[in-house]
């Protein structure tokens, strides 16, 4: 099992940036994929931003270019880094881990971004 605890969702401004930050703990496999997910209400959660173990990150087009994901692998940390947020980025945001054994989620972190 692979526990997921997630942190630095809020309230910002348009053209404002967040950082969330996600902790994993638990069974952890070496060869494993992390991602950031965001889902609006009443609709299917989508895919952000993907890191595999020592590789590249991949993002959805809407996001190119203003979010940055990245993983601190010795303390098992999963990073967004959000930068000129509008409107449309307001869900919630959840980590996820790709692994051996399975498939696990964090709780979910709430981003809201004002005009």
């Amino acid at each position: 099992q692979v526990h997921l605890v997630e942190s630095g969702g809020g309230l910002v401004q348009a053209g404002g940036s967040l950082n969330l930050s996600c902790a994993a703990s638990g069974s952890i496999s070496s060869i494993n994929i992390m991602g950031w997910f965001r889902q609006y209400p009443g609709q299917e959660r989508e895919a952000v931003a993907r890191i595999i173990s020592g590789g590249p990150p991949t993002y959805a087009d809407s996001v190119k270019g203003r979010f940055t994901i990245s993983r601190d692998y010795a303390r098992n940390m999963l990073y967004l880094q959000m930068n000129g947020l509008k409107p449309n980025d307001t869900a919630v945001y959840y980590c996820a881990f790709f692994g051996i054994g399975g498939t696990f989620w964090g709780q979910g972190t709430q981003v809201t971004v004002s005009s």
